[in-house]
């Protein structure tokens, strides 16, 4: 899987960096919804693809209770899982996991739509209530915009768009933003998500920034076009930057290029553990939103990923309008 190229923290500075913020003690009067962590277990007979073994911040068991304990304080109620494998056997372990855990009210699965056992195998996951859709993008040395035009890929996303499921692309660049739009041009009534939309890999090039730019706001025209804002800690000289103007100019340009009906909340736990530690992610993330509405506050944290997701609840506190 391609991530970002980022130095770790030293554990001293993660820890003091977690309780520095007053406002990691503040609740929010909504619930809280993690539109993107990922699930895995090495100790599986047979290992996992990703993390590899000689990644040390990850290679480590990644599972619900782990990360309910984790992301309770910050008032987080419940999260997606998004693959990490592109085993297509992972699919029944990644939606056994999900079962068994009350906070995780889905997850999202690796196919391939141009597969000859596609079909067969979207019905089998779709008929559990946690399977939500499948990703595709920049991950598993795919290329979205070469695979559109393979024979009966497109018909598959036709498919994914009869059954109500998401189209989630991964790690975006200008080349991925291209393919999207042109999925949402070609399966106008699928629902897609954009993840890890301020980590973008953009060229220097005017042009192509132009371009980019200009393909985001065509993708935003579709009320079908959700964009994750996840993947937002920078580290800047062997420190993780905390200022929150440097945070608003990345952020700033996607949110009203979208708009508040369209964005969510992902952590991207634990792979954001190779950048800073849960309570700085979302710290970082709090102090951004603190200065929206409570209505886009609301929309943000848990009300967004319900029109995009179509998640149902499965704990009290999991209020779904």
């Amino acid at each position: 899987m391609q991530r970002r190229d980022a130095l770790k923290l030293t554990a001293m500075g993660a820890a003091a960096l977690a309780v520095s913020h007053p406002l990691l003690s503040q609740k929010t009067s909504f619930p809280i919804i993690d539109a993107h962590i990922h699930l895995f277990d090495p100790t599986r007979p047979g290992g996992v693809p990703w993390p590899t073994k000689d990644d040390t911040a990850l290679y480590k068991p990644a599972l619900p209770d782990r990360y309910a304990a984790l992301s309770k304080p910050f008032g987080v109620v419940g999260a997606i899982a998004i693959e990490a494998s592109p085993l297509d056997t992972d699919n029944e372990w990644l939606l056994h996991e999900v079962e068994k855990h009350p906070i995780m009210v889905g997850m999202i699965g690796d196919l391939i739509p141009s597969s000859s056992e596609f079909h067969r195998r979207l019905d089998t996951l779709h008929a559990n209530r946690l399977f939500l859709g499948i990703r595709y993008g920049n991950l598993w040395n795919r290329d979205l915009m070469a695979d559109l035009e393979k024979p009966g890929f497109v018909d598959g996303l036709k498919a994914l768009s009869e059954a109500g499921l998401v189209f989630e692309c991964a790690n975006p660049d200008p080349r991925l933003i291209r393919a999207a739009l042109q999925v949402s041009e070609r399966v106008p009534d699928l629902r897609i998500v954009m993840d890890h939309m301020p980590n973008a890999k953009i060229p220097d090039d005017e042009k192509v920034q132009k371009e980019y730019w200009a393909n985001l706001k065509r993708l935003a025209e579709s009320p079908q076009v959700y964009v994750k804002l996840s993947e937002i800690p920078v580290v800047k000289d062997r420190q993780l930057v905390q200022d929150a103007g440097f945070y608003a100019k990345m952020l700033d340009p996607l949110w009203n290029t979208f708009g508040e009906d369209h964005v969510l909340f992902g952590s991207d736990w634990p792979n954001s553990d190779h950048v800073a530690p849960y309570a700085a992610t979302f710290d970082i993330v709090r102090t951004y939103m603190v200065g929206k509405s409570q209505s886009a506050q609301e929309k943000y944290y848990w009300r967004n990923s319900v029109k995009a997701y179509r998640w149902q609840q499965r704990k009290s506190n999991q209020t779904v309008a």
